[in-house]
């Protein structure tokens, strides 16, 4: 069996994944960020009928990712991370940090190790689930936004890096998904430790500003990808968003800095106007 390490395994789009390859035949080893998520994942592994190795693994936490070098991972799915919401000029320090520490430099410094240990064996799968916010940018989400671009940047530069040594690297771009991820970035302002007298923007007014798909089809090409069932290396879900998100790539070239100048963007207004957890009308 091949073993298999998918972070972020508690909720979302890492525990459907797990649960899935698990039933495939994978050996999965499913992490979590913090010790009470361990036996909750064990328990629901359970009521499934499949068998999933529980280990606790945040990050952000050295003594945790030595921890993982001991488990000779042949699969690795960097799945686990965390969005802030907020006006770029309105996001604390402390929350920015946590942004990238969480998203990027966490999940970089556990994937140095496991991919030095797959050259020695001349084989190995690293899968970052990115965002199709690390290709496109929404206002509200733009701490998010950055940290999933500095993923892209970072997946496809390895692709080409460990090419050589017969590694395999790809992206999964899931897009507004209703799993809660996206509705949680916009309440994290709630925690801010700022003076609120000071925002540019009152955020009990926004809400996350696309109406949201049944994350199903991300389950399942997260599934196929870590199994090696798919050997694209970008894949973005919804599909039906794939050429919306190319031509929204060309704005940035054509924009001009006086474009709209003393009226709100509609992507701003967008947020004022959508309610939370607004599905996808069939």
């Amino acid at each position: 069996m091949t073993k298999v390490l998918i972070t972020g395994s508690g909720t979302g789009f890492g525990h459907e994944a797990a649960m899935r390859l698990a039933e495939k035949g994978f050996d999965v080893i499913a992490s979590v960020e913090i010790w009470a998520q361990v036996q909750t994942l064990k328990r629901q592994a359970a009521e499934r009928g499949v068998g999933l190795r529980v280990e606790k693994l945040d990050v952000t936490d050295d003594g945790d990712r030595r921890k993982a070098l001991a488990w000779d991972v042949e699969v690795l799915v960097n799945n686990a991370g965390v969005g802030e919401g907020g006006s770029t000029v309105d996001v604390p320090e402390e929350n920015m940090r946590r942004q990238f520490e969480v998203n990027v430099i966490g999940p970089l410094l556990l994937t140095q190790g496991i991919a030095k240990q797959m050259v020695e064996r001349g084989t190995g799968r690293i899968v970052w689930v990115s965002s199709r916010e690390g290709l496109n940018v929404n206002p509200f989400t733009g701490l998010y936004s950055a940290s999933k671009h500095a993923i892209e940047a970072i997946a496809e530069t390895m692709a080409y890096e460990l090419q050589e040594f017969g590694i395999e690297v790809a992206t999964v771009n899931p897009g507004p998904f209703l799993t809660g991820f996206n509705d949680r970035m916009f309440q994290t302002w709630q925690s801010w430790r700022d003076d609120a007298s000071k925002r540019l923007f009152d955020y009990s007014e926004l809400a996350f500003s696309r109406s949201q798909f049944d994350p199903e089809p991300v389950y399942a090409t997260l599934t196929a990808v870590a199994a090696g069932e798919v050997d694209t290396f970008r894949n973005l879900e919804p599909k039906s968003m794939i050429e919306e998100t190319k031509s929204l790539q060309r704005v940035p070239w054509d924009r001009k800095v006086t474009d709209g100048l003393k009226t709100r963007a509609k992507q701003v207004q967008a947020s004022y106007d959508m309610e939370p957890e607004t599905p996808v009308s069939d």
